[in-house]
């Protein structure tokens, strides 16, 4: 099967929110107006997600609140404590559950550096910054989103948000 996924990183959060942890903390009003820009971008190319996994912090949640606005609703999303601050492990766990719902289409993984840069250039072979509000979208022919994500996937697009 075609197997796309989609690696977001959260869009630019508030360091002087004071919020009470690193988990709690908000998108600033850049990460607001990015976020949302980049949805415009994903959908422009035909990355819709039909699951969403999103890390449990606060930015995540609020990056893909933000983004949602721009995109048709999802059939599933997830928030998982095991995405914060996650590699490649977490994610392919993660998608694992894509792959028990039966998922086809997009797989949308939501979530932090420097997890999401090793991850990504791993996945591509070659290096790839992911700042904030960045998609990676990825292709591969493999039997299940779990194993095209355990092996080397072709970057198709890199998605910024301006």
């Amino acid at each position: 099967m075609r197997c796309r996924i989609a690696i977001v990183r959260h869009a630019k959060s508030d360091q002087s929110s004071g919020a009470g942890t690193d988990h709690q903390r908000p998108l600033n009003d850049r990460g607001r107006r990015e976020a949302p820009e980049t949805a415009k971008r994903l959908r422009a190319l035909g990355w819709v997600p039909t699951v969403v996994l999103c890390s449990d912090a606060a930015r995540t949640r609020e990056t893909w609140a933000c983004m949602a606005t721009e995109l048709p609703a999802p059939e599933h999303i997830e928030y998982l404590e095991s995405l914060y601050h996650a590699g490649r492990e977490a994610a392919a766990a993660a998608v694992a559950l894509a792959d028990e719902r039966g998922a086809t289409g997009v797989v949308m993984l939501v979530g932090h550096n420097p997890g999401w840069e090793d991850m990504v250039s791993t996945l591509a072979g070659d290096l790839i910054t992911m700042k904030t509000a960045y998609a990676a979208l990825f292709e591969a022919d493999a039997d299940s989103f779990r194993a095209a994500i355990g092996g080397r996937m072709k970057l198709a697009s890199l998605v910024t948000p301006s």
